[in-house]
């Protein structure tokens, strides 16, 4: 499914309330995550972009790979701007329905997003109080929004303690690689590994995905 873009995490950045906690409960529970956690001691989930920006990158990124991805942004940002509005998109798209060489779904896709905030059809300053199926309901009625991008919002932008993203290819990967010694893995097999990590599931698949990848991984 879809792949995370990679962005620098450096400096003072701030932790989510939860983590301290959730991670000495993960390193209590969980053999596997007390042999990886503590080489991440120094990092941790880090405050996301405007929810515009992140779901376009995750829209962007979605079965892209990291390189593909990122360099899919870069292009798309030279012709709207680093920090990309939806007014911004919507003025480049009446010249260039391709946003700056984006495929045409994924081009589609991001005017539809870009549509759904100028024109105020969602409430992002109402989705931090809203529960989690709920903010899943309301993203996916947006074109090119499925479950695995409204998780990723709920994970990176909103910072959800107990998130399960079952339809990332990444965490069944590392799910795959540390409990069943690299045998496929299905998701109702990843669901029962993960029951011993909630309430704190979000974090503990943030180090499966570091177990994977050197770099912090952020939207």
């Amino acid at each position: 499914m879809g792949k995370i873009m990679p962005q620098s995490v450096s400096g003072p950045v701030a932790k989510p309330a939860y983590w301290d906690e959730a991670v000495a409960a993960l390193l209590e529970r969980d053999r596997i995550l007390r042999r990886i956690i503590p080489q991440f001691t120094d990092d941790w989930l880090a405050p996301s972009d405007e929810p515009f920006v992140t779901l376009a990158r995750a829209l962007i990124g979605h079965q892209s790979s990291i390189k593909a991805a990122e360099s899919a942004w870069q292009r798309f940002t030279s012709g709207c701007g680093k920090q990309p509005t939806p007014q911004a998109v919507l003025r480049l798209a009446e010249n260039d329905a391709t946003l700056a060489g984006l495929p045409k779904r994924k081009a589609v896709y991001i005017i539809d997003l870009a549509t759904h905030f100028a024109e105020k059809k969602v409430q992002p300053e109402r989705w931090g109080e809203m529960d989690d199926e709920a903010v899943v309901a309301e993203l996916c009625a947006i074109r090119g929004i499925g479950r695995w991008t409204a998780e990723m919002f709920l994970i990176f932008h909103l910072q959800r303690s107990d998130v399960l993203p079952l339809d990332d290819s990444r965490l069944l990967k590392a799910i795959s690689l540390h409990y069943f010694s690299g045998e496929p893995v299905s998701r109702f097999e990843a669901r029962e590994v993960a029951q011993a990590w909630a309430p704190w599931r979000t974090v503990a698949t943030w180090f499966l995905w570091r177990s994977l990848d050197s770099a912090a991984v952020q939207y």
